[in-house]
């Protein structure tokens, strides 16, 4: 055999390892939510509106678009009477390819009724032991060469103070915040430990179009990210239910759309309509397949996904 047979085997046992894991892992989070009592759904995969986001850009599909996010769907549910609901969902957007992306990706997305972004980030913490436990790592997890210690309480620290720390401004207060992504990759994310989980929270107000600012200071949204192994994993909200206040910041992100990218986005109508029944909730988003990464020890989602883009 030679040295190529030989990497292209051990290729093929880490992706069969990869895939095992990975439909291990989606039994594990089924039963997670099941026994807490949400109800699982699925929503369209072509939707004929998406929230307009401008870091976002969806497939076309003829006279659709391919669904980067179940969110507004699920709201609807939320609208409708629904009071848990997770769904785990194929989505979409455009110029996402490299070691932690793909154009096609799973999220993870779960909602609570009278909840909030906080509870949200201890159902990850819950959701997060919980897989490790069913795997057999206990609270540490092997991962690139160190050990990550994943018991409670997990690592927070606000926007604020990591900005004023490590890249020298104060993004609630600042009226450009051009540099917030580049400093957060750059200056903040590198500052994390890489052996904790780090929760990252309360975001500069136009930085979380759909979520609620906080009533005591409304420079700040209520949006949390988890950060583990140097990977960004999920990200949590308090939801807007203010119908007025999303339709505003809807066209805010229609008309930077329409400068940046010279598209026309549809208001979704729909999803606006239900939320004057939207009761107060939390909501997140978590990439299952950067997840799945995290239990296999690997920083390349082409060894997690069976037919990666090309």
């Amino acid at each position: 055999m030679t040295n190529a047979d030989e990497t292209e085997r051990q290729r093929l046992a880490r992706i069969r390892m990869g895939l095992e894991r990975r439909a291990h892992i989606y039994r594990i989070v089924r039963s997670f939510f099941c026994d807490q009592g949400f109800l699982e759904v699925e929503t369209p995969i072509r939707a004929s509106t998406i929230a307009p986001e401008l870091y976002i850009e969806p497939f076309q599909s003829e006279a659709y678009l391919l669904s980067t996010s179940p969110e507004l769907y699920m709201k609807r549910l939320l609208s409708a009477g629904y009071e848990k609901l997770f769904q785990i969902s194929h989505c979409f957007r455009k110029d996402e390819r490299g070691k932690q992306h793909n154009p096609e990706f799973i999220l993870l997305e779960w909602y609570r009724s009278g909840s909030d972004y906080m509870q949200m980030i201890n159902d990850t913490q819950q959701l997060v032991l919980h897989i490790a436990d069913k795997l057999h790592f206990g609270a540490q997890i092997p991962y690139q060469g160190q050990t990550i210690d994943i018991n409670l309480p997990w690592l927070k620290v606000t926007v604020r103070e990591a900005f004023i720390k490590h890249a020298g401004w104060d993004p609630i207060t600042a009226g450009d915040l051009s540099e917030f992504d580049i400093d957060l990759v750059t200056k903040i994310m590198p500052t994390f430990p890489r052996n904790r989980p780090v929760i990252l929270m309360d975001y500069p107000a136009p930085m979380a179009s759909l979520a609620r600012l906080n009533p005591l200071n409304p420079l700040v949204a209520e949006r949390a990210e988890v950060f583990i192994g140097g990977m960004e994993l999920a990200n949590a909200f308090s939801e807007l239910t203010d119908p007025y206040q999303q339709r505003k910041r809807f066209q805010y992100e229609i008309a930077q759309i329409k400068k940046e990218r010279n598209y026309n986005h549809t208001m979704p109508e729909k999803f606006l309509d239900s939320l004057a029944y939207l009761p107060p909730c939390g909501g997140i988003a978590l990439g299952v397949d950067r997840l799945i990464m995290l239990f296999n020890d690997t920083n390349v989602i082409d060894d997690v996904v069976a037919f990666p883009e090309a």
